[in-house]
């Protein structure tokens, strides 16, 4: 099953903005009376152990997320046949340059940029969907140098996985072996070099996932990048 390495085969990465209220209140956002989403490039995955790299000049924030690994192609899917293109899941972190995407909102820009970098995708493994029988009820957590930051469970998100991936297709196609992230609940904040990152999902009360990265500066390995400041927008 394709979906199985979804981390090479994938085509895109789906992500959910603002789907837990207690998030988008906390960055002084307005709760959304329907979903929206953005995509994120799949070059931007790591997976569990390697490094979180923080770009120049950017303040890198943390969003823990359960991902919806999709099994077959599929359009103007129904929320009634959603489980029927549902391979199964995994943990997922989605990495934001806060501050940039601070400047392009206001610009009324896209935000690629600050959800793309490289790295910004850590990722799990997958998640067999019989592993998760009920994905209202999923415990997510994580933890930066062993201190709690994020402490949620998946009952708080505004729009559930059926009409997530009922919008979706309604606009694009979703191809096997394509990520859905469902949104993050509250507590999102930044992350440094030399800190250690770690994430859980967890499922009727057993850990299901564990993720660790450490955290690096970009510079260290990559002296000619991209260097972010404001006077380039």
């Amino acid at each position: 099953m394709a979906s199985r390495n979804f981390i090479r085969t994938g085509r895109k990465i789906v992500a959910i903005g603002r789907n837990f209220g207690e998030h988008a209140k906390e960055l002084g956002n307005a709760v959304p009376k329907t979903p929206f989403f953005f995509l994120k490039p799949t070059s931007s995955y790591i997976a569990n152990g390697q490094s979180i790299e923080i770009p120049r000049g950017c303040e890198v924030h943390h969003e823990v997320e359960l991902g919806v690994v999709i099994g077959k192609d599929g359009r103007d899917i129904k929320a009634a046949n959603a489980n029927d293109y549902i391979a199964g899941y995994t943990l997922a972190l989605d990495m934001t340059a806060r501050n940039l995407q601070d400047i392009v909102k206001k610009q009324g820009l896209p935000w690629s940029a600050a959800k793309g970098y490289d790295t910004f995708t850590p990722i799990g493994e997958f998640i067999p969907k019989e592993s998760i029988p009920d994905t209202n009820n999923v415990d997510l957590s994580l933890q930066i140098d062993g201190v709690t930051k994020q402490n949620g469970n998946t009952k708080d998100m505004i729009f559930k996985i059926p009409e997530l991936i009922e919008h979706v297709s309604s606009i694009m196609r979703l191809e096997e072996g394509d990520v859905i992230l469902t949104g993050t609940p509250k507590g999102v904040g930044r992350v440094d070099p030399g800190q250690t990152v770690t994430c859980a999902l967890g499922s009727q009360g057993k850990i299901i996932s564990q993720l660790k990265f450490p955290v690096i500066d970009r510079n260290l390995w990559h002296h000619g990048s991209f260097s972010f400041q404001q006077t380039h927008l």
